[in-house]
């Protein structure tokens, strides 16, 4: 069990509360997951007191758990729930809270804090947090978690590093990516690296492309104004989907260590084929959604959604070519792409192998058979699976293409939530999954060059049809014709 702590949410309030970090922290007090004498507490501006706090974290958890709130677990959970009253914006106010965690009803010595705030203030908690003497390790660790975007281009990411280090050291920053924490993107992880079948297939030899997907039926909903200054690139390929790439790309680490593990994903984001200015058209594509139906319902238009600029150029589909320049994958294109209110919600790893090198069965039915898959499914489907081709019973010589399931596969059921395995290792002090600084800067370095050029190209976008799977132009971006997306696990969704 982790050393207890007073686990401080700021920004206690806000939508990612509500809806992510209350309901993980509930449900691992709920397994016996937490240390006995670990509190919480909510930091906001709202004059509430504790029972106050806990009404209303009651009222939420039920909102969001329905019948699986249990009251009696509740109960003890609310037992660790405290409230203070608070600004960040007025310095006066921290000293009243180094009180507070000073003289709180059995707080631990252990601080975890946790800006559960907008981007744009992760400065200025840090220094408030600062101000007070909170950031110093004298009588127990002192842990502080932030959420992406880490900045929005570059050299903000740099500003904001600085600004971050010069209040904590970086053992004590945790940059959390929830994708990191789903249970599929950790067994690639084990399935590359535990599973020696794999590696003489995994290189520039027999692997043709890599894609990897993450769509959603869900438009911007109620976060315009994030999305606006954010668009597709910067909420998901910048972080998520380069983690993705990082991981199947990363070279074997000598050891299980947080640091061993990050070393070897930045040698990758580091063996990035840069894209030079002139090239950001063949290597990346953009789009918006535009009215459309999903599940037989008409949806409006990204202009057409509250609080966005009716001339926005802001992209909600994006699509990238990367090389990585080194000996396992030169020349091998790994093509990242993600989109809004697109046909269906899919997460997805998909690895296609060459073509075999010879015409055994150009005489039969067969032919050119299709090319092998490897697929990992990150949501709906949590899954790995093989495509191989099977002769079919009968006279002639037939081919079908089959699936090879992995044990692992399901959908639904209950699981380690995200945020609650990744809540857990922040507790344990476990960087494993936690971006670092260098980490950061290396993947803004790779995007970089295409914010910059659609920053000043904001005269025209293309636009596709909601509950489509993008716009048909995106498909510009592959070395060759027959290189097309796959979007789910469906043999029949397999390109020829």
């Amino acid at each position: 069990m982790p050393d207890a702590c007073v686990f401080t949410i700021f920004g206690s309030t806000g939508h990612l509360s509500r809806t992510k970090l209350l309901p993980a922290l509930y449900r691992l007090d709920k397994a016996g997951r937490l240390p006995e004498a670990m509190s919480i507490l909510g930091i906001g501006r709202r004059d509430w007191d504790n029972s106050r706090w806990r009404t209303e974290v009651s009222k939420w958890l039920g909102e969001r758990l329905g019948n699986s709130l249990e009251q009696e677990a509740f109960g003890r959970f609310s037992k660790r729930l405290h409230f203070l009253s608070a600004d960040i914006g007025d310095a006066g106010s921290s000293a009243h809270l180094r009180q507070a965690l000073d003289t709180g009803p059995g707080f631990p010595p252990n601080h975890v804090y946790y800006l559960s705030l907008p981007p744009s203030e992760y400065k200025v908690a840090a220094d408030y947090l600062a101000l007070a003497g909170l950031n110093q390790e004298i009588a127990g660790w002192r842990r502080l978690v932030v959420e992406k975007p880490f900045g929005y281009h570059l050299e903000d990411a740099q500003v904001l590093d600085h600004c971050l280090h010069r209040n904590f050291a970086e053992h004590q920053i945790f940059r959390i990516d929830h994708y990191l924490g789903k249970e599929t993107v950790q067994n690639v992880f084990v399935f590359r690296f535990a599973n020696l079948m794999w590696e003489p297939l995994w290189n520039r030899n027999l692997i043709d492309h890599v894609q990897i997907t993450h769509g959603e039926i869900a438009g911007i909903e109620d976060r315009a104004a994030y999305y606006e200054t954010a668009g597709a690139l910067r909420d998901m390929i910048q972080s998520h989907l380069m983690q993705m790439l990082a991981l199947v790309a990363m070279e074997p680490p000598a050891s299980m260590d947080a640091e061993s593990i990050r070393d070897e994903k930045v040698k990758v984001l580091k063996s990035i084929r840069p894209i030079a200015k002139g090239a950001v058209h063949a290597h990346a594509f953009r789009a918006q959604y535009a009215r459309g139906r999903i599940k037989d319902r008409e949806v409006p238009g990204y202009l057409d959604e509250k609080q966005v600029d009716k001339q926005s150029t802001t992209e909600t589909y994006a699509a990238l070519k990367l090389y990585i320049d080194n000996w396992r994958w030169r020349n091998v294109p790994f093509y990242l792409r993600t989109g809004k209110r697109l046909a269906r919600n899919s997460s997805l790893i998909a690895i296609r192998f060459k073509h075999p090198p010879q015409q055994l069965f150009r005489e039969t039915q067969i032919q050119a058979p299709p090319p092998n898959w490897l697929l990992m499914g990150i949501q709906p489907e949590q899954c790995i699976r093989a495509e191989v081709q099977v002769r079919e019973p009968g006279i002639g010589m037939r081919a079908r293409t089959t699936q090879l399931d992995a044990s692992t596969c399901y959908q639904a059921g209950y699981q380690l939530d995200a945020y609650e395995s990744l809540l857990l290792d922040i507790i344990s002090g476990d960087h494993s999954q936690f971006l670092r600084s260098d980490e950061v800067e290396w993947a803004w370095r790779v995007v970089d060059p295409i914010i910059r050029a659609w920053s000043v190209d904001r005269a025209f976008i293309h636009t596709y049809p909601a509950g489509s799977w993008g716009p048909e132009e995106a498909d510009r971006i592959f070395e060759r014709e027959d290189q097309k997306w796959r979007h789910s696990f469906s043999v029949g969704d397999a390109p020829s």
